[in-house]
């Protein structure tokens, strides 16, 4: 039998691995502060639905500008790599010099994104203004990410979950409320999401608040938690595998998220307001999912959630291309479950294993995310403008078989919570 004593962070001991030094912080759970996690997770609302309008404009975009496909997933690709490149950078800075209140300072640049997206009067201004939602999105991701694990009382996945559902329960959102306003009325009428941009200013202000009362301790334990738990060759592994899943994951959402809509109407022959609509409910199905997988990673085990939710949408996708309309949607909505339970799972596995760079770690894997859509959308796009749209889901199709690289990562059981964070 292996010891299971509190500074023991695995099931089965990796060979050269040694545990960081017990500190006092370690074995302790403060109390769950659900008020600060709900604050993030609802600007996380927030935030993910003024990015989806984005997205579920395409189909007027591409008329009003007279878009091709690669044109549209080149709308991806200058959001998401302008969030997924600056993630990093944000997460490494505030690792070093905490900034309570770049939270609400990064609302300002997708505000001015929005702004300028319902007035753009060329393409070349509209990848701008698209930069700009980006930019935002690149200083609210890492940040809250950190906060979300700051004040989860030592039960990371559920917090990671409550974090990430809000950005899922957004994106749903968005397409729908798209469609009812943006859809129906005309472009201009996307300046009306500004006032969200500003409602996220006002919760993030008392967040910030709390975030900077709470600096010192942050700065403590990142001191006292100075090492990783595991040999660097380990942890390099590590980060690879779940890369290379996220890779499988994140490919095949963006066949979903960008090209959705175009696929059911040239297959189906829906409407466009159909179209966003049935890409909300794939969207919600997504919020599901993420809100399953983080609890599930910490009563069961991060590796065997991450191992299910990857490989197990396998037989599903395989079989969308070949089906009828209320297969296609049912199918939608299995993959959509399974398939996003993994992220908040991968998220808290990779911050347990470096718990001194939580910031860097979640710019990085969120980063990621959004890179690889965007990747994905530009790729498919040319794809779908060569082969039709109908091909790129049946490549798409066997993208989730990647999920047998999970066998290859370390099994890690949900580590010790940091101190307890006092009430001021």
């Amino acid at each position: 039998m292996h010891s299971t004593s509190p500074t023991s962070d695995v099931r089965d001991p990796i060979p050269g691995a040694a545990a960081a030094p017990a500190s006092p912080a370690e074995g302790r759970h403060g109390p769950t502060r659900f008020d600060v996690i709900g604050a993030v997770s609802f600007v996380h609302v927030l935030n993910d639905m003024m990015q989806s309008v984005i997205v579920a404009i395409y189909p007027m975009l591409k008329g009003e500008f007279h878009l091709n496909f690669f044109e549209i997933g080149a709308i991806t690709l200058t959001f998401q790599l302008t969030a997924s490149l600056l993630q990093p950078v944000v997460g490494m800075v505030t690792d070093a010099h905490p900034l309570p209140f770049s939270l609400p300072a990064g609302m300002c640049f997708t505000l001015g994104g929005l702004l300028l997206l319902s007035a753009a009067p060329t393409y070349p201004i509209l990848l701008v203004a698209v930069a700009l939602i980006g930019c935002g999105s690149s200083i609210f991701h890492p940040e809250s990410s950190r906060v979300a694990r700051m004040a989860s009382g030592g039960r990371f996945g559920l917090a990671q979950s409550l974090f990430q559902i809000g950005g899922n329960t957004g994106q749903a959102l968005g397409p729908v409320l798209a469609a009812a306003i943006v859809l129906q009325l005309g472009r201009a009428h996307v300046g009306w999401f500004g006032l969200l941009a500003l409602l996220a200013m006002a919760v993030l202000l008392p967040v910030g608040r709390w975030y900077q009362r709470h600096v010192e301790q942050r700065v403590h334990r990142r001191s006292a938690d100075h090492r990783t738990r595991f040999p660097a060759p380990v942890v390099r592994r590590t980060i690879g595998v779940l890369l290379a899943l996220m890779f499988s994951k994140f490919f095949y959402l963006a066949s979903i998220s960008s090209y959705y809509e175009f696929y059911l109407i040239r297959q189906f022959g829906v409407s466009t307001h159909t179209a966003a609509n049935l890409l909300g409910v794939f969207l919600f199905a997504v919020a599901g999912g993420t809100l399953i997988g983080g609890p599930l990673g910490d009563r069961i085990g991060r590796k065997r959630v991450i191992w299910f939710s990857i490989l197990g949408c396998a037989p599903f996708t395989l079989a969308l291309p070949y089906v009828g309309l209320g297969w296609t949607v049912g199918l939608s909505v299995v993959i959509g479950l399974i398939l996003a339970s993994a992220f908040p799972a991968i998220i808290v596995y990779a911050q347990d294993m470096l718990t001194h760079r939580i910031g860097m770690v979640s710019g990085l894997f969120y980063g990621f995310s959004f890179g690889l859509g965007g990747l994905g959308a530009a790729v498919l796009g040319v794809i779908a403008d060569r082969y039709g749209i109908v091909f790129v889901y049946q490549v798409c199709a066997f993208l989730p078989l990647l999920g047998l690289l999970a066998v290859l990562l370390p099994d890690v059981r949900p580590s010790e919570g940091p101190a307890p964070l006092q009430k001021r």
